[in-house]
Protein backbone atom coordinates (compact mmCIF):
# COMPACT_ATOMS: atom_id res chain seq x y z
CA UNK A 1 0.00 0.00 0.00
CA UNK A 2 1.33 3.33 -1.36
CA UNK A 3 1.50 5.57 1.99
CA UNK A 4 1.77 9.44 2.19
CA UNK A 5 2.16 11.89 5.15
CA UNK A 6 -1.20 12.20 6.10
CA UNK A 7 -2.24 8.24 5.80
CA UNK A 8 0.79 7.42 7.82
CA UNK A 9 -0.54 10.28 10.11
CA UNK A 10 -4.28 9.01 10.28
CA UNK A 11 -2.75 5.00 10.79
CA UNK A 12 -0.67 6.35 13.93
CA UNK A 13 -3.91 8.47 15.43
CA UNK A 14 -6.39 5.31 14.91
CA UNK A 15 -3.88 3.10 16.82
CA UNK A 16 -3.59 5.25 19.58
CA UNK A 17 -7.66 5.18 19.82
CA UNK A 18 -8.15 8.80 18.20
CA UNK A 19 -10.67 8.51 15.42
CA UNK A 20 -11.45 12.06 15.12
CA UNK A 21 -7.83 12.91 14.51
CA UNK A 22 -7.28 10.53 12.02
CA UNK A 23 -10.55 11.64 9.91
CA UNK A 24 -9.26 14.70 10.16
CA UNK A 25 -6.19 14.16 8.03
CA UNK A 26 -8.22 11.70 5.44
CA UNK A 27 -12.26 12.46 5.24
CA UNK A 28 -11.80 14.14 2.17
CA UNK A 29 -10.38 11.79 0.15
CA UNK A 30 -11.60 8.63 -1.65
CA UNK A 31 -8.69 6.76 -2.74
CA UNK A 32 -7.92 3.34 -1.48
CA UNK A 33 -5.85 3.60 2.21
CA UNK A 34 -8.05 6.22 3.03
CA UNK A 35 -11.14 4.54 2.51
CA UNK A 36 -9.63 1.99 4.51
CA UNK A 37 -8.46 3.99 7.10
CA UNK A 38 -12.39 6.23 6.88
CA UNK A 39 -13.87 2.79 7.79
CA UNK A 40 -11.86 1.82 10.87
CA UNK A 41 -12.27 5.27 11.94
CA UNK A 42 -16.45 5.22 11.96
CA UNK A 43 -16.12 2.13 13.58
CA UNK A 44 -14.33 3.28 16.60
CA UNK A 45 -17.02 5.60 16.69
CA UNK A 46 -19.60 3.39 16.48
CA UNK A 47 -21.05 4.21 13.10
CA UNK A 48 -20.70 0.18 12.14
CA UNK A 49 -23.04 0.38 9.43
CA UNK A 50 -21.18 3.08 7.57
CA UNK A 51 -17.55 1.44 8.55
CA UNK A 52 -18.95 -1.59 6.75
CA UNK A 53 -19.86 0.17 3.31
CA UNK A 54 -16.44 2.34 3.38
CA UNK A 55 -14.47 -1.10 4.30
CA UNK A 56 -16.19 -2.73 1.54
CA UNK A 57 -15.32 0.09 -0.72
CA UNK A 58 -11.67 -0.14 0.10
CA UNK A 59 -11.01 -3.70 -0.84
CA UNK A 60 -12.76 -3.03 -4.01
CA UNK A 61 -10.68 -0.30 -4.35
CA UNK A 62 -7.01 -2.14 -3.23
CA UNK A 63 -5.78 -3.73 -6.74
CA UNK A 64 -4.96 -7.61 -7.03
CA UNK A 65 -1.45 -6.66 -6.53
CA UNK A 66 -2.40 -5.45 -2.72
CA UNK A 67 -3.30 -8.35 -0.97
CA UNK A 68 -1.91 -7.16 2.19
CA UNK A 69 -4.54 -4.22 1.78
CA UNK A 70 -7.03 -6.55 1.10
CA UNK A 71 -6.16 -8.78 3.59
CA UNK A 72 -6.06 -5.90 6.43
CA UNK A 73 -9.78 -5.18 5.20
CA UNK A 74 -10.90 -8.42 5.55
CA UNK A 75 -10.30 -8.28 9.31
CA UNK A 76 -11.17 -5.01 10.23
CA UNK A 77 -14.60 -5.97 8.99
CA UNK A 78 -14.39 -9.45 10.76
CA UNK A 79 -13.89 -6.71 14.18
CA UNK A 80 -16.52 -5.23 12.80
CA UNK A 81 -18.99 -8.20 12.36
CA UNK A 82 -17.64 -9.40 15.95
CA UNK A 83 -18.89 -5.67 17.47
CA UNK A 84 -21.99 -6.05 16.01
CA UNK A 85 -22.68 -9.14 16.61
CA UNK A 86 -22.92 -11.22 13.18
CA UNK A 87 -21.10 -13.61 14.44
CA UNK A 88 -22.09 -16.34 11.26
CA UNK A 89 -19.01 -15.09 8.86
CA UNK A 90 -17.15 -17.08 6.72
CA UNK A 91 -14.29 -18.73 9.18
CA UNK A 92 -12.43 -19.35 5.65
CA UNK A 93 -12.13 -15.85 4.97
CA UNK A 94 -10.61 -14.88 8.10
CA UNK A 95 -7.78 -17.49 8.09
CA UNK A 96 -7.04 -16.80 4.87
CA UNK A 97 -6.81 -12.66 5.70
CA UNK A 98 -4.62 -14.03 9.09
CA UNK A 99 -1.86 -16.38 6.54
CA UNK A 100 -1.82 -13.63 3.99
CA UNK A 101 -0.71 -11.28 6.72
CA UNK A 102 1.67 -14.09 8.16
CA UNK A 103 3.39 -14.35 4.64
CA UNK A 104 3.91 -10.93 3.91
CA UNK A 105 5.64 -10.66 7.35
CA UNK A 106 2.68 -8.39 9.24
CA UNK A 107 2.68 -10.09 12.54
CA UNK A 108 0.80 -7.44 14.22
CA UNK A 109 -2.34 -7.46 11.98
CA UNK A 110 -2.18 -11.63 11.82
CA UNK A 111 -2.27 -11.74 15.78
CA UNK A 112 -5.26 -9.62 15.52
CA UNK A 113 -6.92 -11.97 12.81
CA UNK A 114 -6.22 -14.49 15.87
CA UNK A 115 -7.71 -12.68 18.59
CA UNK A 116 -11.11 -11.97 16.55
CA UNK A 117 -11.11 -15.80 15.78
CA UNK A 118 -10.28 -16.58 19.55
CA UNK A 119 -12.71 -14.06 20.53
CA UNK A 120 -15.65 -15.56 18.10
CA UNK A 121 -15.31 -19.11 19.29
CA UNK A 122 -15.87 -17.83 22.76
CA UNK A 123 -18.40 -16.19 22.56
CA UNK A 124 -20.41 -19.14 20.63
CA UNK A 125 -19.04 -21.56 23.34
CA UNK A 126 -16.04 -23.16 21.26
CA UNK A 127 -13.61 -23.08 24.04
CA UNK A 128 -11.45 -25.94 22.91
CA UNK A 129 -10.84 -24.41 19.60
CA UNK A 130 -10.13 -20.77 20.74
CA UNK A 131 -7.56 -22.19 23.32
CA UNK A 132 -5.55 -23.78 19.86
CA UNK A 133 -5.78 -20.53 18.52
CA UNK A 134 -4.34 -18.94 21.27
CA UNK A 135 -2.18 -21.64 21.61
CA UNK A 136 -0.51 -20.58 18.27
CA UNK A 137 0.12 -17.15 19.19
CA UNK A 138 3.83 -15.29 18.94
CA UNK A 139 2.97 -11.83 20.24
CA UNK A 140 6.03 -12.61 23.25
CA UNK A 141 8.48 -12.15 19.94
CA UNK A 142 7.18 -8.75 18.30
CA UNK A 143 8.36 -5.34 19.45
CA UNK A 144 6.47 -3.60 22.08
CA UNK A 145 4.29 -1.04 20.35
CA UNK A 146 0.51 0.09 21.00
CA UNK A 147 -0.52 -2.01 18.48
CA UNK A 148 1.14 -5.24 19.54
CA UNK A 149 0.39 -4.38 24.02
CA UNK A 150 -3.33 -4.28 22.40
CA UNK A 151 -3.01 -7.28 21.01
CA UNK A 152 -1.64 -9.02 23.98
CA UNK A 153 -4.86 -7.01 26.16
CA UNK A 154 -7.29 -8.64 23.75
CA UNK A 155 -5.79 -12.37 23.69
CA UNK A 156 -5.86 -11.93 27.88
CA UNK A 157 -9.11 -11.04 27.73
CA UNK A 158 -9.99 -14.39 25.64
CA UNK A 159 -8.07 -16.45 27.98
CA UNK A 160 -9.99 -14.78 30.75
CA UNK A 161 -13.16 -15.62 29.15
CA UNK A 162 -12.41 -19.25 28.77
CA UNK A 163 -11.32 -19.44 32.46
CA UNK A 164 -14.31 -17.99 33.41
CA UNK A 165 -16.36 -20.33 31.17
CA UNK A 166 -14.29 -23.01 32.99
CA UNK A 167 -15.46 -21.79 36.19
CA UNK A 168 -11.32 -21.00 36.99
CA UNK A 169 -11.93 -18.11 39.23
CA UNK A 170 -8.06 -17.43 39.69
CA UNK A 171 -6.77 -18.20 36.52
CA UNK A 172 -8.98 -15.47 34.76
CA UNK A 173 -8.13 -12.95 37.94
CA UNK A 174 -4.15 -13.85 36.45
CA UNK A 175 -5.36 -13.29 33.35
CA UNK A 176 -7.74 -10.22 33.92
CA UNK A 177 -4.34 -8.24 35.31
CA UNK A 178 -2.03 -9.08 32.82
CA UNK A 179 -4.64 -7.37 30.00
CA UNK A 180 -5.00 -4.39 32.36
CA UNK A 181 -1.08 -4.40 32.30
CA UNK A 182 -0.74 -4.46 28.63
CA UNK A 183 -3.85 -2.13 27.89
CA UNK A 184 -2.44 0.67 29.91
CA UNK A 185 0.52 0.45 28.43
CA UNK A 186 -1.30 0.55 24.76
CA UNK A 187 -2.52 3.66 26.03
CA UNK A 188 -6.04 3.05 24.49
CA UNK A 189 -9.06 3.99 27.00
CA UNK A 190 -11.46 1.92 25.41
CA UNK A 191 -9.55 -1.03 25.95
CA UNK A 192 -8.78 -0.23 29.27
CA UNK A 193 -12.24 0.40 29.64
CA UNK A 194 -13.34 -3.16 28.11
CA UNK A 195 -10.82 -4.75 30.43
CA UNK A 196 -11.77 -2.83 33.80
CA UNK A 197 -15.76 -3.89 32.90
CA UNK A 198 -14.35 -7.34 32.51
CA UNK A 199 -12.82 -7.04 36.22
CA UNK A 200 -15.49 -5.33 37.67
CA UNK A 201 -17.85 -8.78 36.58
CA UNK A 202 -15.98 -11.15 38.56
CA UNK A 203 -17.00 -8.94 41.54
CA UNK A 204 -20.69 -9.45 40.54
CA UNK A 205 -22.83 -12.82 41.46
CA UNK A 206 -22.10 -15.25 38.91
CA UNK A 207 -25.14 -17.52 40.37
CA UNK A 208 -27.32 -18.01 43.50
CA UNK A 209 -27.54 -20.58 45.78
CA UNK A 210 -31.21 -21.81 46.07
CA UNK A 211 -32.29 -22.92 49.45
CA UNK A 212 -35.70 -23.02 51.56
CA UNK A 213 -34.40 -20.23 53.91
CA UNK A 214 -33.43 -17.93 51.02
CA UNK A 215 -31.30 -17.62 48.25
CA UNK A 216 -27.74 -16.37 48.09
CA UNK A 217 -25.88 -15.05 45.77
CA UNK A 218 -22.12 -16.56 44.75
CA UNK A 219 -19.43 -15.50 43.15
CA UNK A 220 -17.52 -17.40 40.91
CA UNK A 221 -14.69 -17.93 43.43
CA UNK A 222 -17.58 -19.54 45.31
CA UNK A 223 -19.18 -21.38 43.00
CA UNK A 224 -15.85 -23.06 41.98
CA UNK A 225 -15.46 -24.51 45.47
CA UNK A 226 -18.92 -25.56 45.66
CA UNK A 227 -18.42 -27.25 42.08
CA UNK A 228 -15.03 -28.83 44.43
CA UNK A 229 -16.74 -30.29 47.41
CA UNK A 230 -18.38 -33.79 47.90
CA UNK A 231 -22.36 -31.68 47.25
CA UNK A 232 -24.53 -32.98 44.50
CA UNK A 233 -25.12 -29.59 42.75
CA UNK A 234 -28.26 -29.44 40.37
CA UNK A 235 -26.68 -26.69 38.48
CA UNK A 236 -29.86 -24.79 36.94
CA UNK A 237 -27.26 -21.94 34.80
CA UNK A 238 -25.54 -25.18 33.03
CA UNK A 239 -28.97 -27.81 33.17
CA UNK A 240 -27.13 -30.34 34.26
CA UNK A 241 -26.69 -32.73 37.75
CA UNK A 242 -23.24 -32.62 38.72
CA UNK A 243 -20.81 -34.35 41.73
CA UNK A 244 -17.37 -33.51 41.01
CA UNK A 245 -15.68 -34.03 37.90
CA UNK A 246 -18.93 -36.18 36.96
CA UNK A 247 -21.75 -34.37 35.59
CA UNK A 248 -25.33 -35.71 33.66
CA UNK A 249 -26.04 -33.08 31.34
CA UNK A 250 -29.89 -32.60 30.49
CA UNK A 251 -29.84 -29.73 28.37
CA UNK A 252 -31.84 -31.35 26.19
CA UNK A 253 -34.49 -32.97 28.58
CA UNK A 254 -35.95 -29.87 30.38
CA UNK A 255 -38.82 -32.16 32.19
CA UNK A 256 -35.89 -34.46 33.48
CA UNK A 257 -34.37 -31.42 34.61
CA UNK A 258 -37.35 -29.22 36.00
CA UNK A 259 -38.08 -32.51 38.33
CA UNK A 260 -34.53 -32.79 39.19
CA UNK A 261 -34.26 -28.50 40.01
CA UNK A 262 -37.70 -29.52 41.95
CA UNK A 263 -36.04 -32.71 44.13
CA UNK A 264 -33.24 -30.28 44.95
CA UNK A 265 -34.48 -27.50 46.17
CA UNK A 266 -36.98 -29.79 48.54
CA UNK A 267 -33.83 -32.10 50.14
CA UNK A 268 -33.93 -33.89 52.20
CA UNK A 269 -37.97 -33.49 52.16
CA UNK A 270 -40.02 -35.40 49.40
CA UNK A 271 -42.15 -33.53 47.32
CA UNK A 272 -45.59 -33.74 46.61
CA UNK A 273 -46.98 -35.22 42.88
CA UNK A 274 -49.31 -32.55 41.80
CA UNK A 275 -46.23 -30.16 42.67
CA UNK A 276 -43.89 -32.05 40.33
CA UNK A 277 -46.61 -32.45 38.23
CA UNK A 278 -47.13 -28.63 38.10
CA UNK A 279 -43.09 -27.92 37.62
CA UNK A 280 -42.64 -30.21 34.86
CA UNK A 281 -45.87 -30.34 32.81
CA UNK A 282 -47.36 -27.33 33.88
CA UNK A 283 -50.49 -28.69 35.10
CA UNK A 284 -53.17 -27.50 37.50
CA UNK A 285 -54.29 -30.35 38.40
CA UNK A 286 -52.53 -34.20 39.04
CA UNK A 287 -55.15 -36.41 37.38
CA UNK A 288 -53.98 -40.16 36.29
CA UNK A 289 -52.83 -39.26 33.04
CA UNK A 290 -50.27 -36.56 35.13
CA UNK A 291 -49.78 -39.25 37.22
CA UNK A 292 -48.89 -42.23 34.57
CA UNK A 293 -46.05 -39.93 32.87
CA UNK A 294 -45.10 -38.07 36.06
CA UNK A 295 -43.85 -42.14 36.88
CA UNK A 296 -42.42 -42.67 33.57
CA UNK A 297 -40.44 -39.19 33.59
CA UNK A 298 -39.25 -40.29 37.48
CA UNK A 299 -37.55 -43.67 35.77
CA UNK A 300 -35.97 -41.56 33.11
CA UNK A 301 -35.02 -39.20 36.02
CA UNK A 302 -33.54 -42.94 37.70
CA UNK A 303 -31.76 -43.94 34.61
CA UNK A 304 -30.22 -40.73 33.35
CA UNK A 305 -28.49 -39.31 37.36
CA UNK A 306 -26.86 -42.93 37.13
CA UNK A 307 -24.14 -43.20 40.17
CA UNK A 308 -24.76 -39.92 41.10
CA UNK A 309 -28.30 -40.10 43.18
CA UNK A 310 -31.53 -42.22 43.16
CA UNK A 311 -35.35 -40.74 43.39
CA UNK A 312 -37.44 -43.10 45.98
CA UNK A 313 -40.99 -42.74 45.99
CA UNK A 314 -42.78 -41.90 49.30
CA UNK A 315 -46.23 -41.56 50.29
CA UNK A 316 -46.87 -38.28 49.20
CA UNK A 317 -44.82 -38.14 46.29
CA UNK A 318 -40.44 -38.21 45.41
CA UNK A 319 -37.49 -37.27 46.86
CA UNK A 320 -34.24 -36.85 46.06
CA UNK A 321 -31.47 -39.47 47.95
CA UNK A 322 -27.68 -38.36 46.73
CA UNK A 323 -25.55 -41.22 46.69
CA UNK A 324 -22.41 -39.99 47.81
CA UNK A 325 -22.02 -38.42 51.48
CA UNK A 326 -22.67 -34.87 50.30
CA UNK A 327 -25.95 -32.64 50.70
CA UNK A 328 -27.80 -31.64 47.32
CA UNK A 329 -27.59 -28.21 46.16
CA UNK A 330 -29.17 -26.10 43.61
CA UNK A 331 -27.30 -23.63 41.73
CA UNK A 332 -29.12 -21.15 39.79
CA UNK A 333 -28.89 -18.11 37.32
CA UNK A 334 -28.11 -14.69 38.88
CA UNK A 335 -31.29 -13.01 37.60
CA UNK A 336 -34.63 -15.51 38.16
CA UNK A 337 -35.71 -15.74 34.64
CA UNK A 338 -36.69 -18.16 32.63
CA UNK A 339 -34.85 -16.54 29.58
CA UNK A 340 -31.85 -15.70 31.72
CA UNK A 341 -29.25 -17.08 28.82
CA UNK A 342 -30.60 -14.52 26.32
CA UNK A 343 -30.62 -11.69 28.95
CA UNK A 344 -26.87 -13.04 30.08
CA UNK A 345 -25.76 -12.31 26.70
CA UNK A 346 -27.32 -9.02 25.82
CA UNK A 347 -25.72 -7.67 29.38
CA UNK A 348 -22.37 -7.49 27.43
CA UNK A 349 -24.03 -3.96 25.96
CA UNK A 350 -23.34 -4.82 22.68
CA UNK A 351 -26.72 -5.08 19.83
CA UNK A 352 -27.36 -9.15 18.89
CA UNK A 353 -29.17 -10.17 16.00
CA UNK A 354 -31.72 -13.29 16.98
CA UNK A 355 -29.83 -15.29 14.19
CA UNK A 356 -26.03 -14.72 16.59
CA UNK A 357 -27.62 -14.89 19.67
CA UNK A 358 -29.16 -18.57 18.65
CA UNK A 359 -25.76 -19.36 17.19
CA UNK A 360 -24.21 -18.74 20.76
CA UNK A 361 -26.66 -20.67 22.70
CA UNK A 362 -26.58 -23.59 20.42
CA UNK A 363 -30.34 -23.66 19.81
CA UNK A 364 -32.68 -22.41 17.26
CA UNK A 365 -33.61 -19.05 16.21
CA UNK A 366 -37.20 -19.33 16.13
CA UNK A 367 -36.89 -20.63 19.93
CA UNK A 368 -34.33 -17.33 20.67
CA UNK A 369 -36.97 -15.11 18.84
CA UNK A 370 -40.01 -16.49 21.24
CA UNK A 371 -37.65 -15.40 23.94
CA UNK A 372 -36.98 -11.97 22.86
CA UNK A 373 -40.66 -11.60 22.27
CA UNK A 374 -41.95 -12.59 25.40
CA UNK A 375 -38.68 -10.20 26.66
CA UNK A 376 -40.18 -7.24 24.77
CA UNK A 377 -43.09 -7.62 26.11
CA UNK A 378 -42.13 -7.56 29.75
CA UNK A 379 -40.03 -4.03 29.17
CA UNK A 380 -36.41 -6.06 29.76
CA UNK A 381 -35.27 -5.75 26.01
CA UNK A 382 -35.28 -3.71 23.15
CA UNK A 383 -34.95 -3.57 19.35
CA UNK A 384 -33.88 -0.96 16.43
CA UNK A 385 -33.81 -1.88 12.77
CA UNK A 386 -36.03 -4.58 10.74
CA UNK A 387 -35.61 -7.97 9.35
CA UNK A 388 -32.02 -8.74 8.80
CA UNK A 389 -30.95 -5.90 10.43
CA UNK A 390 -32.79 -6.38 13.54
CA UNK A 391 -30.71 -5.80 16.69
CA UNK A 392 -31.71 -6.28 20.10
CA UNK A 393 -30.00 -5.03 23.55
CA UNK A 394 -30.99 -4.44 27.22
CA UNK A 395 -31.66 -1.05 28.52
CA UNK A 396 -29.99 -1.87 32.02
CA UNK A 397 -29.58 -4.80 34.26
CA UNK A 398 -28.03 -3.92 37.55
CA UNK A 399 -25.62 -6.48 38.80
CA UNK A 400 -25.85 -9.12 35.99
CA UNK A 401 -22.62 -10.80 35.19
CA UNK A 402 -22.06 -10.60 31.24
CA UNK A 403 -22.24 -13.59 29.15
CA UNK A 404 -18.77 -14.91 30.07
CA UNK A 405 -20.00 -16.01 33.49
CA UNK A 406 -22.22 -18.95 34.08
CA UNK A 407 -25.70 -18.39 32.69
CA UNK A 408 -24.66 -19.70 29.35
CA UNK A 409 -25.42 -23.38 28.57
CA UNK A 410 -22.41 -24.35 26.67
CA UNK A 411 -21.99 -27.46 24.80
CA UNK A 412 -20.34 -30.83 26.56
CA UNK A 413 -16.59 -30.06 26.53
Amino acid sequence: MAMDSLITAAARALAAGDPLGALNRVALRSDAPALALRGIAMAQLGDLVRAKALLRSAARAFGPREAVARARCAVAAAEIALVSRDLGWREGALDAARATLEAHGDRANAAHARYLAARRLLLIGRLAEAERILADATTDALPAAATIWAGVAGEALVVAGIAIRRIRAAEARTALARAGLAARAAGIPALVAEVDAAARALDQPAARRVAPGGDRPLLLDEVESLLASPALVVDACRHMVREGPEAVSLGRRPVLFALARALGEAWPADVPRATLVARAFGGKVADESHRARLRVEVGRLRAALGTLAEVHATRRGFALRPRGNGPVVVLAPPVDDRHAAVLALLADGEAWSSSALALALGTGQRTVQRALDALAAAGKVQSFGRGRARRWTVPSVPGFPTALLLSVPLPSE
